[in-house]
Parts: C-alpha cells; sequence; structure tokens
C-alpha cells in the first residue's frame, strides 16, 4: 500500500464515520514531518471519538496497519492518529478554525479525492 492510498483509506474511513469537510494534503517535499495529512470536523466530542475508533478500527482490520503514535484528547477537541507517512487530524470546527492548521500548507497541496474511491 502506497502512503497515497493509506490517505485516502484514512479519508474514506472518516467518511465513513460522517466525519465532514474531509482534507486530504500531499505534503511530499514540503514537509519533514509527514508525507499526507488528512484534517477532518467532528460535531461533537462522541463524534470525534466515533471518527478515531472507526479509522483506526478500519485501517488496522483492512490493511494490519496501526498507528505507531496517537494522540486521543476528545475534551481537547483535536486528536490525531498517526501513521509516520500520513497523519489524521479531527478536530471540532471551532478548534479548526482557531488553529489554522491548514494555513500552514498552500492550497495546491490538497488532493482532490472522491468518497469511496
Amino acid at each position: 500500500m502506497t502512503n497515497q492510498e493509506l490517505a485516502i483509506a484514512c479519508a474514506n474511513a472518516a467518511d465513513d464515520a460522517k466525519a465532514t469537510n474531509i482534507a486530504i494534503y500531499d505534503l511530499r517535499g514540503t514537509s519533514s514531518i509527514t508525507d499526507y495529512a488528512i484534517v477532518c470536523t467532528a460535531t461533537s466530542t462522541p463524534h470525534l471519538k466515533a471518527i478515531l475508533g472507526n479509522v483506526d478500527k478500519d485501517i488496522t482490520e483492512k490493511y494490519g496497519i496501526e498507528p505507531v503514535y496517537s494522540e486521543r484528547t476528545p475534551n481537547a477537541l483535536w486528536s490525531v492518529l498517526d501513521y509516520i507517512d500520513v497523519m489524521i487530524h479531527v478536530m471540532a470546527e471551532e478548534v479548526r478554525e482557531f488553529y489554522g492548521l491548514e494555513n500552514l500548507w498552500k492550497p495546491e497541496n490538497r488532493m482532490d479525492w472522491t468518497p469511496g474511491e
């Protein structure tokens, strides 16, 4: 599985859990931290937990890949699953707007993708 395929699989798993405003960023050559970042929005703390759980479970069951690190602090309204070359950020809308994580990357880094690909 390529890193791009893993990023799309993570985005699809987040979509299956009804995450909103899902964006995949291709950061190869831009970031020394990861090749792909997925940012998505949860509507509540339980929803954030559900998204994290679904991504973790789906990727582990389908591909045998587990996150190397997970920052599961749903009460902070921002949690991360780190697969080294792919990182998924699940955030509440207000946290996503406040921190502006996506402002770190160029708009052209955002990948076009269709849920279910």
